[in-house]
């Protein structure tokens, strides 16, 4: 099962061009896909709804889209209204069916005289041929480090207890109306990709995958999550997903699996080579 997932800053890359097509050759043929920073009908990127340029070149693929953005952007053309929404999220694409999607609104503190993005993370149940599993797509803030906190901890909830809220519908279904197909599971087994906007070492981080002890290493949960990265061998403090010129390396883009998954991670890297994006892309590999 190949895995990827990719800040595409609406398709801005390092040239300050903007084409869906350099995205998508980047990204290649994983199995799944986690994008940030997709946009829909905005002018600097065309007014175009990028998830539906996306997934038309990906043609296999099924696809949600989930914006924590969403605003007016009608206007006239030809003396006709034209409705459109100028929305700006998160993206899920998959080989197999999604069976379900939610869009989480995560938590967000309004600030004084600083631009700040709702963000959200978007929660798929995937058909995936091993069995059911939920991929997420997430994007954190990157400006406070008070609202981050409380987003990691509602994200580490949201993965580790999802079966204590349930499917997004489920129970007993006594109108027949809802019997056409069965409704979908709530898998425990669960990764996350996206930009997360911490590194190694930061509060965030620890709080995801357990303290640093200085004779056992991580305290990874027996029941919690566990990076990708480490799981594939790398150092905590190796690679950099958003490289800057005379800025020392930070690996912010992240996978994280539940530990159930945790031996069947075979490989992860970074596309050091991509130019589509202010970001670098992440690949995971895992067993099937």
């Amino acid at each position: 099962m190949k895995l990827a997932s990719y800040n595409i800053q609406y398709g801005k890359g390092k040239d300050g061009q903007f084409d869906l097509d350099r995205i998508v050759s980047e990204l290649g043929d994983p199995d799944l896909i986690a994008l940030q920073e997709v946009e829909t009908f905005t002018a600097r990127s065309g007014m175009v709804h990028q998830g539906e340029e996306i997934a038309s070149r990906l043609p296999h693929i099924h696809w949600v889209y989930g914006p924590g953005i969403d605003l007016d952007a009608s206007e006239i053309l030809d003396g006709k209204p034209v409705h459109r929404r100028r929305q700006f999220g998160n993206m899920v694409l998959s080989r197999w069916p999604i069976l379900s999607m939610i869009n989480h609104t995560l938590p967000k503190i309004a600030l004084l005289n600083t631009f700040h993005l709702q963000r959200t993370l978007v929660e798929c149940v995937i058909d995936a041929p091993s069995g059911p599993l939920r991929f997420c797509s997430v994007h954190l803030d990157h400006v406070s480090t008070d609202t981050r906190r409380d987003q990691v901890e509602y994200m580490c909830d949201l993965l580790l207890r999802g079966h204590e809220r349930g499917a997004s519908a489920g129970g007993m279904v006594k109108d027949p109306d809802w019997n056409d197909r069965p409704m979908p599971p709530q898998p425990m087994t669960a990764i996350i990709m996206g930009d997360m906007n911490f590194e190694p070492g930061s509060p965030e981080y620890t709080r995801v995958v357990g303290d640093l002890s200085q004779n056992h290493g991580r305290t990874i949960r027996a029941h919690g999550l566990a990076d990708a990265w480490t799981l594939a061998g790398h150092a905590e403090n190796e690679g950099d997903t958003i490289p800057r010129e005379g800025r020392g390396a930070r690996r912010i883009d992240h996978c994280f699996v539940t530990t159930d998954l945790a031996h069947r991670v075979q490989s992860m890297e970074i596309g050091n080579d991509a130019q589509g994006s202010d970001h670098q892309p992440i690949f995971v590999t895992l067993d099937s």
